[in-house]
């Protein structure tokens, strides 16, 4: 099996160590390099270890001959554009269990018609997370509202401030869950 240990690694900015001492349980740096590198056999056990202490999915780690992968030509800094100092490739964006998206069709406020929002669901005991962050909140009767949660009152009242100049704070109350947005995909 190739694998794209390596790859997934480096463009996560991760030494061998550190992704030894985040595999659960801890394994060595030299198991690490043996298994990047083919000098030893990679086990669906292992993969998911792996891919757990890379935050990625085990098909993330799996060479597939159809694949193919964007290699980095450039990083962008403060300094400007340089070449990288070693071969690096883009992670295509992949979704997670449970996530929904937000597809935008007309421009308003800081989002372009074309964009996709890329949300992660969450429970009411987990709103505080959505703080001060985008979200999409269920509404009665199939109708959602899309805005930053500014504010909870008492338990699951959420106030939510939605997009574009002069808009007004919503308030929803005790909506099932939220889904926050965590990745904007837009074509330039």
């Amino acid at each position: 099996m190739i694998t794209a240990i390596r790859e997934v690694r480096r463009a996560k900015g991760l030494t061998l160590e550190e992704v030894a001492q985040r595999c659960d349980p801890p394994t060595t740096p030299q198991t690490i390099g043996r298994l990047e590198c083919g000098t030893r056999t990679v086990s669906l056990p292992w993969l998911r270890r792996i891919a757990a202490a890379l935050e990625v999915e085990p098909a993330d780690l799996v060479k597939l001959p159809d694949r193919v992968e964007l290699p980095v030509a450039a990083l962008l800094d403060a300094a400007g554009a340089h070449a990288p100092r070693r071969a690096q490739a883009a992670l295509p964006p992949a979704p997670t269990p449970g996530a929904v998206a937000v597809m935008v069709s007309q421009g308003v406020g800081d989002y372009r018609a074309g964009d996709e929002i890329w949300c992660e669901t969450l429970g009411p005991d987990r709103f505080g997370d959505a703080m001060n962050r985008d979200v999409l909140v269920p509404r009665p009767a199939g109708r959602f509202l899309f805005g930053r949660l500014i504010g909870r009152e008492g338990g699951r009242k959420l106030l939510v401030l939605p997009p574009g100049h002069g808009a007004r704070q919503q308030v929803v109350a005790d909506p099932p869950w939220v889904a926050r947005a965590v990745k904007l995909v837009r074509a330039l």
